[in-house]
């Protein structure tokens, strides 16, 4: 439900939602109480949430709740008062109560008459056995207290008028502690949207900042252009009117200047609240998607105790992390592989009671589930204390099954030959049972971890025990990717798929049966060209080194190669319009700091699109060498200038360097980093980072001090050019003064012509 509060909703849906809490309540007692019958608390706990139901049940005249719950309050009040002591055949009864009151509840509004009137026989055969039970406890107390007890549960058969009251001490329980609303998850999806988008768009003022930064220094060079006239108007005799207006055109400048520098820092201010504002409210929406550990696997604990009684085995479950916060999606998807963990643990890991013992063991065996945050990830493990995998019955039912032949079964590593227990169908057991031997269980849990961009892997010491290591996104609603270029579109692959991204060298690059392969950690690598599958031209590479993104899904690994990598990023998921369809090789979109809109690769899509073109002889080869076009000397010019850039870049391009430009001295120095250059010519008053700076690090760089770089600059002031050359600069050049010649011979100076 979507509204704010409760007020819409019937007394029968009060109920239900009574129901299912209190039910929980009685459970995780009532399992405490089987290995401490004198927990006071659980006790306590028990009584009030039995209390309750009965009080809810009256309510809705629900005449059947009233009676089981009723003789349920009774019991557990017997038991703080020490009249009798809980046992497993009476655990056992009250979680079947338990169980009936839930079932109550959850009846549809149409039949919930047949729990009004007399009551049905399961309700009277569950307090006759109750009775029973009571009447035949172990104990022997003073007055007779079963036999009073059992009584009282006959009268609640016959009268639904609560013969007694309850004093309670006025505390309320944790979880009413707070107020809960009920929203639904499309609601939430929609707030988390807007809240990302709200981060996306308050990024924005940075750059418009150091737009405005710049401003404010071509109004500094402005005025000092203006001193510098003056200068040289000193010796002249101008006319009133010129010295007024050159007086006015001075105070305005500089009345610009102070009002722009105001303004700037008013806007640092607003943009660092702006941003600082639209986080806090991200992680605020973000965390209304999470919820404890402990709300998806409540009812583990009675699987297990109730699972392991069936098969005649003694089992414990332990869980960690309970308040460890999943995403919600994750934590209902985790339901099914969970159950299916447990019930292999309980079936084929832990073993009988005498063969524990035998082996020096506790009769009881624990089972570990456990939850916690690990390097930005969800880690889930489940773990046994048991038999352990026999990896050489495994192996045998491997190929028992035809999966392989022998010969190949015995060269088996041991993780290649645990991946065999996900595959569909796949059992160690020769019969089946109710609890397994139909083959499945594993493959649900791999799918489940498919499907939210996460790995599973198997740790297993025959004796000891067996661990299974889920590793999963905190959320579904963030996805941690790295940014590449291809054909010039940015792309978002999750790093959960990405093996290595790596700079191949073209001469490692082999043909094995046609298809193009490289050697990594001795494992041959299929290469892919990233724009057959992504992009619409052709490839834009003009290095010796290729970018490569490494991928894997299942059992295959690829190459993708692509133009450059831009970067790590965490992206906010925005699903793509269901009118679309599914999108080949495209999993969803997200926006970019700067509200640029990207497209996440789907790598199961790409996986077999991939083996598809393979099938078809259609995959097309990155080329093994570079072309005589691509041996042209490369130039990386560097300036905030756009009108400079296009006169220096068609310049050298004219004469045939291939030229590359960066922005700014940041967007130079990464440049410079990702890619192969020959010069690097830059200017001095950047934003971001200046020329000086760049100059630095760049001589400072072990891959990069040998690159010679020249500076461009409109000032002729000695002080830039010492400052520029004890920084490593190779050539000094004015902007002023330089003609195209100048230029030119200057870089064939430093660096020759522009064919190799």
């Amino acid at each position: 439900m979507s509204n704010g509060d409760l007020s819409q909703m019937s007394m029968l849906d009060l109920f239900r939602l009574e129901a299912e809490s209190q039910s929980q309540v009685l459970t995780t007692g009532l399992l405490i109480l089987e290995s401490n019958a004198t927990a006071s608390d659980q006790l306590e706990a028990c009584m009030r949430a039995a209390h309750s139901l009965k009080g809810a049940a009256r309510i809705v005249g629900i005449n059947a709740g009233i009676d089981v719950a009723h003789a349920m309050e009774d019991c557990f009040v017997a038991a703080q008062r020490g009249e009798i002591t809980l046992r497993k055949a009476h655990i056992d009864l009250l979680l079947r109560g338990g169980d009936l009151l839930t079932h109550i509840a959850n009846t549809p509004e149409a039949e919930i008459n047949q729990w009004t009137g007399e009551n049905p026989a399961e309700v009277s055969t569950f307090l006759t056995e109750l009775k029973t039970v009571l009447e035949n406890n172990e104990a022997e107390p003073a007055d007779n207290a079963g036999t009073v007890l059992a009584a009282a549960v006959a009268d609640s058969l016959a009268n639904s008028v609560e013969p007694r009251t309850v004093v309670t001490d006025g505390r309320e329980s944790a979880e009413s502690a707070e107020r809960v609303l009920r929203v639904t998850a499309e609601n939430l999806n929609r707030l988390l949207g807007l809240t990302g988008e709200s981060l996306v768009e308050s990024r924005w003022l940075k750059p418009f900042s150091a737009s405005l930064l710049r401003l404010k220094r071509l109004y500094v060079g402005t005025g000092k252009a203006l001193d510098e006239v003056r200068e040289s108007l000193s010796g002249l005799v101008l006319d009133e009117r010129s010295e007024v207006a050159l007086a006015d055109l001075q105070h305005r400048i500089l009345e610009s200047q102070q009002i722009l520098s105001e303004r700037l820092v008013d806007l640092g201010m607003f943009d660092s609240r702006s941003t600082n504002l639209a986080q806090r409210l991200y992680h605020e929406a973000l965390a209304c998607r999470m919820r404890p550990f402990a709300d998806g696997v409540r009812a583990f604990p009675r699987m297990v105790r109730d699972l392991s009684h069936s098969l005649g085995k003694q089992v414990r479950l332990e869980i960690i992390g309970e308040t460890t916060q999943v995403d919600r999606d994750i934590l209902e998807k985790l339901d099914a592989p969970l159950g299916h963990l447990l019930r292999n643990a309980i079936d084929h890991g832990i073993g009988f009671a005498d063969e524990r013992l035998a082996a020096g063991k506790p009769a009881e065996g624990v089972i570990t589930l456990e939850a916690r945050h690990s390097a930005g990830m969800l880690q889930i493990i489940v773990s046994d204390d048991g038999r352990g995998i026999d990896l050489d019955r495994l192996r045998q039912a491997v190929i028992d099954r035809k999966h392989t032949d022998a010969e190949t079964a015995n060269k088996l590593s041991e993780a290649e030959l645990l991946a065999f227990l996900f595959l569909p169908g796949f059992t160690m057991r020769d019969t089946v049972t109710e609890v397994s031997g139909r083959g499945v269980g594993l493959d649900v849990v791999l799918n489940m971890v498919k499907q939210v961009r996460g790995t599973v892997r198997i740790l297993s010491q025959p004796g000891l025990g067996t661990r299974f290591v889920l590793q999963l996104p905190l959320t579904l609603s963030v996805v941690r990717t790295l940014l590449a270029e291809i054909d010039g579109e940015p792309y978002a692959f999750p790093l959960a798929y990405i093996v290595r991204t790596l700079m191949l060298p073209r001469e490692q690059i082999e043909l094995l049966e046609g298809r193009q392969h490289f050697n990594m950690d001795g494992q041959s690598v299929g290469l892919v060209n990233a724009h057959q599958l992504l992009g619409g031209g052709e490839p834009k590479l003009k290095g010796d080194e290729l970018p490569v993104i490494v991928v894997a899904d299942g059992g295959n690994t690829y190459g993708l190669v692509v133009d450059r990598f831009l970067g790590e990023r965490a992206l906010v998921v925005q699903p793509l319009d269901a009118r679309l369809g599914k999108v080949k090789d495209i999993a969803a979109g997200a926006l970019m700091e700067d509200g640029s809109p990207v497209l996440i690769v789907d790598i199961e899509d790409i996986v077999r699109s991939v083996e598809k073109l393979v099938l078809t002889g259609h995959l097309s080869q990155v080329q093994r060498s570079v072309t005589t076009d691509r041996k042209r000397k490369r130039v990386l010019v560097v300036d905030d200038s756009l009108t400079v850039r296009e006169v220096e870049r068609k310049l050298l391009d004219h004469v045939g360097y291939a030229v590359e430009v960066a922005v700014d001295g940041m967007d130079g120095w990464n440049a410079a980093r990702t890619g192969h250059f020959d010069l690097m010519i830059t200017d001095i008053d950047m934003p971001r980072m200046d020329g000086i700076e760049l100059v630095t690090l760049i001589k400072k760089d072990p891959n990069l001090k040998r690159l010679p770089v020249m500076i461009v600059s409109y000032k002729d002031r000695e002080e830039d050019r010492r400052r520029g050359l004890e920084a490593g600069a190779d050539y000094y050049l004015t902007k002023g003064s330089f003609h195209d010649e100048t230029l030119l011979q200057a870089v064939v100076d430093m660096i020759g012509e522009a064919e190799a």
